[in-house]
């Protein structure tokens, strides 16, 4: 039998404070909260306090993540974090987590995919479970806290993003039948320069004029297809589900990135599935890039949702333009 890895317990974190629409119809001094209801169902977020960063939200969502699973840190033989809010251009957010959890046997790096980073670390952690017999317990969290890189006067990114940390403890299993079943990388690198942070790395430096300019903070360059999501999540899926013989209806839970209701009602529509099986969060968490996928398949379990033998399908898409696909049977 080869060796599987499978999903074994799942945790999240936001941050204490809330920050409801009304907030932002006086920041903006106009009526947002009626638009971001009536078209995102987005009523509140959560963001960061002055003093609070990825790694703390990592380190908080670890621990009820591997208090769930009943595994102690120094078990863990790989962590894993999915983000493009990092602690640190250098050294790796993964690594400060490490070492403040005490996961002290654990290899540790950082993935960036943007917002498909978590779905990305799900496929890369469960192919060294696969591969290796050295790694059999590994987390994975995907972590956000974008509004360290929000401009409070841009309407465009402002009222949507926000703040979490969430993920699962992958272990091995002998038993090929359970756990990963298949995945998908995908990448449209055309559009990579359409939506981002362009200021702290190698190409732009941060200078006083950067600061000035505000190019250190997230912006919308251009606008996306509003298909592009939608026609997209629909291909993959359908692929995937040609790959292991089963139809998209036999999948008993869709998690989708966060960011637009009407592009997850859409891929269901397309897919003939019933909307039920989109779990969604963004009404009381806006978007939480990395996190979200991760946060709404917490919420899920939490409630009793899922069940043994369920199959789960994650699908995020993220800056880059990067998509990112993998199914398991729990």
């Amino acid at each position: 039998m080869m060796r599987n890895a499978q999903i074994v317990s799942s945790g999240m974190f936001v941050p204490e404070r809330v920050v409801p629409n009304s907030y932002f119809n006086e920041l903006l001094g106009e009526d947002v909260d009626t638009w971001l209801r009536e078209n995102l169902t987005i009523k509140e977020r959560r963001w960061c306090n002055e003093n609070q960063s990825t790694a703390d939200l990592c380190v908080e969502a670890a621990q009820v993540i591997l208090e769930n699973a009943k595994v102690k840190t120094d078990e863990l033989d790989l962590l894993i974090i999915a983000t493009d809010t990092p602690e640190y251009i250098s050294p790796s957010t993964a690594s400060v987590v490490q070492f403040r959890i005490g996961a002290i046997k654990a290899g540790t790096f950082d993935v960036n995919t943007a917002c498909a980073g978590f779905v990305t670390a799900l496929d890369i952690a469960s192919k060294y479970i696969r591969s290796d017999k050295k790694y059999n317990k590994v987390l994975v969290i995907g972590a956000y806290a974008m509004s360290k890189y929000l401009n409070l006067a841009d309407k465009k990114t402002v009222t949507l993003f926000a703040d979490g940390a969430a993920g699962v403890l992958l272990t091995s299993t002998e038993n090929e039948l359970e756990g990963f079943l298949t995945s998908k990388l995908y990448t449209e690198g055309q559009y990579c320069d359409w939506m981002g942070i362009y200021a702290g790395g190698t190409h732009m430096p941060v200078t006083q004029k950067v600061l000035d300019n505000k190019d250190h903070l997230l912006k919308f360059i251009k606008k996306f297809p509003k298909e592009t999501n939608p026609i997209t999540w629909t291909r993959m899926i359908k692929e995937a589900c040609d790959e292991i013989n089963i139809k998209p209806k036999d999948i008993n839970h869709y998690f989708i990135t966060q960011i637009n209701i009407n592009s997850i009602w859409e891929t269901l529509d397309n897919l003939a599935v019933d909307r039920s099986k989109g779990h969604t969060i963004m009404e009381y968490f806006g978007y939480t890039g990395s996190a979200c996928i991760p946060m709404a398949f917490d919420d899920a379990n939490r409630k009793g949702l899922i069940k043994k033998g369920d199959l789960i399908l994650f699908i995020g898409s993220g800056g880059g333009l990067a998509f990112a696909l993998s199914i398991f049977k729990m």
